[in-house]
């Protein structure tokens, strides 16, 4: 299956060429505003590893300059992950070249093993993967334009290699920033062993593809063909393809058991206990694709260090643009000079958290000291795991009384279950927050396959309640759109329940500039749902609300 896809998608490539889509070979970088060269590092096992180098335009080979640094399997010269690119050349598109050469960095982009230039065996965040990462940092750090100091940035897969970076701390490596990165590569594809849906961009953000197809994916990213004006070497390794690689890639990203080797191997929240390399960290709460869930862990296991963090309402992005915070690159590029340039810059707040009502705030850290967990009985019964066909007869729903005053959930909720069902089935936790005209907006959820003692992990959220409005509990068997679950067609009792729900004890007043992301109305708009009055009245529970101080 692999190969005939790796056919077509060559034969699509192939008729871009003939099409003309693709451009005469080297034009793009006339105006480009920098100087390109192409080198080539050799990783510890032998795989050579290709890496475009740019430098500030009308630079001396000699001039040493900070550098920053993106690993990435998404840089082919042809395609920038599945997007063509007819130009050639170095694939610079959503990344900040342009800000640090103009502040006199060289930016260095390093295919990873497998990908774009370089030959080799992927092989999704394992050893083979973050030992490419420890010698691109120590090749850039080794060069004669360089400093010594190295910054690595990116979002996604390329914040993923910032997070190795840490883990193998190479020689040289100053500074990281990493954006909706991914930090146990389990949980990215699986919650607890059930599968995420991921968007089917550009037709719809709505989950369709379950995270098994993930590797297969990438798989097909790593077949990219050379551009035509490639070096001989950039074209061999793209044809370097084994096989039996492959399937043993497939073979261990569909295995959905967290506690097999090869997924703890490539689970690094530990492996950044005590780190000191400072860490830029940035985690949107409504992220489709890498979710608000262990990346909070990982953040808490950080030793000393010049770290920060912005954690807020956006989606699968860095905070550039759509977050309403201009500011962002500023701080973004300080926190390189400090660290990688070492220059005497003020970096902003330890942790710049977006509430869920636009504003924003400081902390000294999230989830902030504050963060108590009120506990909150459920009510119990029976849901049937069918899935697919909404009904009453699929969730069990518990509301609380209209709130007296404000409160205001920051962290991480879990939930607790004593649970009566096969173990193919599964549950499913949505935290709601209710208006007085019963429209429901989804604030948090998380599942868990069905045990007599079931642990559920919510996504972290930061998300202020009005007085006046209640807080809704659904246990359901699965949310259709997030995670795919196979049926297992058969009742699940409920005999106790809790929710352990994170909330400020003292008022927060937002002390920093800014406005609503493009992802807080986005959300309401997807995620809000009318209860009928029976639900609501049904459902309620008295829930003793903490007092809270300050205001």
């Amino acid at each position: 299956m692999v190969s005939m896809r790796m056919v077509l998608w060559r034969a699509v490539v192939g008729a871009l060429l003939v099409l003309g889509v693709v451009a005469v070979p080297g034009q793009a970088q006339a105006d480009a505003g920098y100087q390109w060269r192409q080198e080539y590092i050799t990783s510890a096992d032998g795989t050579r590893l290709h890496a475009d180098v740019l430098r500030p335009s009308g630079i001396a080979d000699d001039v040493r300059t900070p550098v920053i640094m993106t690993v990435s399997p998404y840089r082919a010269h042809l395609m920038r992950l599945t997007e063509p690119r007819p130009q050639g050349g170095p694939s610079t598109d959503d990344l900040p070249v342009s800000m640090f050469l103009k502040a006199g960095y060289t930016y260095v982009i390093v295919d990873l093993r497998g990908f774009g230039g370089s030959n080799g065996c992927p092989d999704y965040g394992g050893p083979g993967e973050r030992s490419d990462v420890k010698a691109a940092v120590e090749w850039a750090a080794g060069q004669p334009w360089s400093t010594g100091k190295v910054g690595m940035t990116g979002v996604s897969y390329e914040a993923w290699t910032g997070i190795m970076g840490l883990t193998e701390k190479p020689a040289g490596l100053a500074a990281v920033a990493a954006f909706e990165p991914v930090v146990d590569a389990n949980s990215y594809l699986y919650m607890q062993g059930i599968a995420w849906r991921f968007s089917l961009k550009p037709i719809t953000e709505t989950g369709v593809r379950p995270g098994d197809l993930a590797g297969f994916e990438h798989l097909l990213v790593a077949t990219t063909p050379p551009y035509p004006s490639d070096s001989a070497e950039y074209k061999a390794n793209t044809a370097d393809i084994d096989p039996a690689c492959y399937a043993h890639y497939l073979a261990e990203t569909t295995n959905h058991d967290a506690n097999s080797a090869w997924w703890r191997d490539r689970d690094l929240v530990e492996s950044l206990r005590g780190n000191t390399i400072p860490l830029f960290l940035g985690q949107g709460f409504v992220d489709y694709n890498t979710r608000a869930d262990r990346v909070f862990e990982a953040w808490n296991v950080l030793g000393p260090g010049n770290h920060k963090a912005w954690f807020g309402q956006w989606g699968h992005r860095d905070c550039t643009e759509k977050c309403g915070a201009p500011h962002f690159p500023s701080e973004l590029l300080a926190f390189f000079d400090k660290n990688v340039a070492g220059k005497d810059v003020n970096t902003g707040p330890r942790v710049t958290v977006q509430q869920f009502d636009g504003r924003w705030r400081s902390e000294t850290a999230w989830p902030p000291a504050d963060s108590r967990a009120l506990d909150i009985d459920l009510r119990t019964g029976r849901y049937n795991d069918r899935g697919l066909i909404p009904g009453a007869d699929r969730e069990i729903w518990t509301v609380s009384q209209p709130l007296e005053r404000d409160q205001h959930l920051s962290g991480t909720a879990t939930a607790t279950f004593a649970l009566d069902g096969p173990a193919a089935a599964s549950v499913a936790v949505e935290v709601y927050d209710i208006a007085p005209d019963n429209r429901a907006t989804v604030i948090t959820r998380g599942i868990a396959p069905v045990s007599p003692t079931a642990q559920v992990r919510l996504l972290g959220q930061d998300w202020p309640l009005a007085a006046g409005h209640r807080i809704g509990v659904r246990v359901v068997d699965v949310v259709d759109d997030v995670w795919a679950h196979v049926p297992a067609n058969a009742p699940v009792t409920v005999t106790s329940a809790r929710l352990h729900l994170p909330l400020l004890t003292a008022v927060r007043n937002p002390d920093l500039p800014g406005e609503a992301s493009e992802a807080i109305p986005k959300w309401r708009n997807e995620k809000t749902v009318s209860l009928s009055p029976d639900v609501v009245n049904n459902a309620t529970v008295t829930v003793n609300f903490p007092p809270r101080s300050g205001g």
